[in-house]
């Protein structure tokens, strides 16, 4: 678990206006999500939120991609929420707890319902590879911000000083690779069916030895038909 918020860290999120050229929303809507989210979170989770949306946001500027900051911090913000308890179902993907989660705080809030969907959207396919980056930006930025935090991909994109940049702001400590993992395991341990035919099978595979992966092919050969 990487340690919590300095004073330091603190007093750059509250003096920087910008993060590697990146403004974060700072509307009455994007400053209650923040504050939902930093409640909720761990620090581990919060501060990579975080880095997802800069590194979503500055994706799509290299990609001169037009996007909703807004909605991308929204789905930025929100995307795990679905491995807290608080927001953890029992039997959905933690992806479809966290956009069922940001949904309902957008509606409450009077957002459009076309811009909850491409929030929810992008929080449900977050971890669902080679589909997102057809769609919105939003939802595209969301996965490439992911992507890049969790699995180093995209780097191309975004200059090395901007990336330091960021992480100085929102740390990820010394061991953020194995804290990670154990942050998924653990919301998603307790209903490992939900991780059949994405990636958070292999986190189940690595963290439980007793795990057994539902087989796709098994399914069709020995399903209900006769042929």
């Amino acid at each position: 678990m990487i340690a919590p918020t300095t004073t330091a860290t603190v007093t750059a999120m509250n003096t920087l206006e910008r993060i590697a050229g990146i403004a974060a929303p700072d509307s009455a809507l994007a400053r209650e999500i923040t504050e939902l989210v930093r409640d909720t979170e761990s620090d581990l989770l919060y501060h990579h939120s975080r880095r997802v949306y800069f590194f979503a946001a500055l994706t799509g500027e290299a990609k001169a991609l037009r996007y909703d900051p807004e909605l991308l911090y929204a789905a930025a913000m929100f995307h795990d929420m679905g491995l807290t308890p608080a927001h953890s179902s029992k039997d959905k993907r933690f992806e479809v707890d966290g956009a069922d989660t940001a949904r309902a705080f957008l509606r409450s809030k009077g957002v459009s319902e076309a811009e909850v969907d491409t929030v929810w959207t992008a929080i449900a396919l977050h971890t669902t590879p080679n589909i997102p980056q057809y769609m919105k930006p939003e939802i595209a930025l969301l996965t490439a911000g992911v992507e890049m935090d969790v699995l180093g991909l995209g780097f191309e994109n975004v200059q090395d000083a901007d990336r330091e940049k960021v992480a100085q702001v929102h740390p990820r400590g010394p061991s953020f690779k194995q804290d990670i993992v154990g942050a998924f395991y653990n919301g998603i341990r307790n209903k490992p069916e939900t991780t059949f035919g994405n990636v958070k099978a292999d986190v189940m595979a690595y963290k439980d030895p007793h795990f057994e992966r539902t087989d796709f092919v098994q399914c069709i050969l020995h399903n209900h038909w006769p042929t």
